[in-house]
């Protein structure tokens, strides 16, 4: 969560470096200095300064005119994974949730308005369904988010909700607020949360939120799965008691 610093304190350049790597993204793998500058809300002459920085650094590369991030950039979100407690800790439960039901299991934090994977445990097929370690996803096509939003109060649902635009992924995507508000709602009358197609076709998610030993939730446990496979009261009946043990198994772990 955001904390208040001292003025004093601030450092802008910092800020602005962070502000120019985030606006790469996947619509934007390629950017000029001026497009950099429009993303990242700073002048082109700034931009341009923080991108040759950032290649001097290694982080960036360019061809005199288009920049473009270079996989070092992935240093700063291992430095994450390498020195936080959760993903740690929930690395063993995901194996074991992946032993026992057989499909790919997951362990999500709320990230701002998304949901980014921390953990994952995989199953060995040749296809496999769900998310890559770091994902970043909209929070309300996953059932982990959806499971983590319902554990907030209706004024902090109607607050993430009033800011959201929605896209859809597939046919199936809900794009109204009135359909995500229901899921959220219906996540936390049955203390779990359930997807299907919202980010691809024929894929089903599962997710229960994940307290720490004072209650506070800290992220959501989750599994990605085939519909074509089972029912969905069938993944329901199979998967949820074992995504609960393992959530009341890191009760006090975590």
């Amino acid at each position: 969560m955001p904390t208040d610093l001292n003025k004093r304190d601030w450092i802008a350049g910092l800020e602005y470096g962070l502000a120019v790597i985030t606006a790469f993204d996947h619509a934007n793998p390629r950017l000029t200095a001026t497009q950099a500058a429009e993303r990242a809300g700073l002048t082109r002459t700034a931009a341009r300064r923080y991108l040759l920085t950032l290649v001097h650094l290694g982080y960036a590369a360019s061809d005199g005119k288009l920049f473009w991030l270079t996989p070092r950039v992935l240093r700063l979100g291992w430095s994450y994974l390498e020195s936080a407690r959760l993903p740690r800790t929930v690395q063993p439960y995901l194996q074991r949730i992946t032993g026992l039901v057989g499909e790919a299991a997951y362990c999500a934090v709320l990230d701002g308005d998304d949901v980014v994977y921390v953990a994952r445990n995989g199953v060995n097929r040749v296809q496999n369904v769900g998310f890559v370690l770091g994902a970043r996803v909209p929070a309300s096509v996953s059932s982990a988010g959806i499971a983590m939003l319902s554990t907030q109060s209706s004024e902090q649902v109607d607050a993430w909700l009033a800011r959201q635009t929605f896209h859809p992924f597939t046919p199936f995507t809900m794009i109204d607020r009135t359909s995500v508000r229901q899921a959220i709602d219906r996540a936390r009358v049955t203390g779990y949360a359930l997807l299907e197609q919202q980010m691809e076709q024929n894929v089903r998610g599962i997710a229960v939120s994940l307290r720490n030993r004072v209650g506070e939730v800290v992220g959501a446990l989750s599994v990605s799965l085939v519909m074509s496979k089972e029912s969905t009261e069938q993944t329901v009946e199979r998967v949820l008691p074992i995504l609960l043990e393992g959530a009341h198994s890191l009760l006090n772990a975590i």
